[in-house]
């Protein structure tokens, strides 16, 4: 039958399957390595693979990750600590505000609001290392840009992530695929819309410039 066939759905299904958990634990493995101070550079390297696998175009998953892993190891370490120091910064805040037994406010507000700043400063910021050639500052910046240039795209993607985070948490079986799948699944969640977004300000940029 042409469902069991090597183009055939299932077979296409097992083998996108297999591919997210090898990417998965590439990435277990790449950020346990450094004691989760490699966290950034697994992540880099895992959207380096993921962007490849969301234009099908991904080979041997883990002699790319290892590739991608030392050649943006100069540019992921720096971003994953300052994004865990940034995450850490936003999480001592609430738990402040909670730890209080009158707690002001203004310091909820202001959590949330650094938490949504944290996001769209980081959500682009992987796959833009993955892809371009840029200093972290601009880095930041461009995901920032590109986060409040497209807020509708940005929000429907922090929408399919927290489903996504919701789906695995639901119960022990789906908390196993988590385990197993859910780092790799976002990544690619983000790589897709990522993917989507680049071409769109590539080609506008390169329209501009035969303007």
């Amino acid at each position: 039958m042409k469902i069991f066939d090597i183009d055939g759905p299932l077979y296409k299904f097992m083998l996108t399957l297999t591919n997210i958990l090898k990417l998965n634990f590439c990435w277990i493995l790449g950020t346990l390595i450094g004691l989760g101070t490699t966290v950034g550079v697994s992540t880099v390297a895992a959207f380096d693979v993921g962007l490849r696998m969301v234009r099908n175009e991904e080979g041997y998953i883990g002699k790319q990750f290892v590739r991608a892993w030392k050649s943006n190891f100069k540019q992921g370490f720096p971003l994953g600590l300052i994004n865990l120091l940034a995450v850490y910064a936003v999480y001592l805040d609430l738990a402040i505000f909670h730890a209080m037994e009158d707690g002001p406010i203004l310091l909820l507000i202001w959590g949330i609001f650094c938490g949504i700043f944290v996001t769209i400063s980081f959500i682009y910021a992987y796959p833009q290392t993955a892809r371009y050639q840029n200093s972290l500052f601009k880095i930041l910046k461009n995901s920032f840009r590109i986060s409040t240039r497209f807020p509708l795209w940005t929000l429907l993607l922090i929408i399919c992530l927290v489903l996504e985070v919701l789906s695995f948490l639901w119960n022990y079986t789906t908390n196993l695929f988590g385990i197993l799948i859910g780092p790799a699944a976002l990544i690619l969640t983000i790589s897709g819309f990522s993917m989507k977004i680049f071409e769109k300000v590539e080609a506008n940029n390169k329209k501009l410039k035969e303007e």
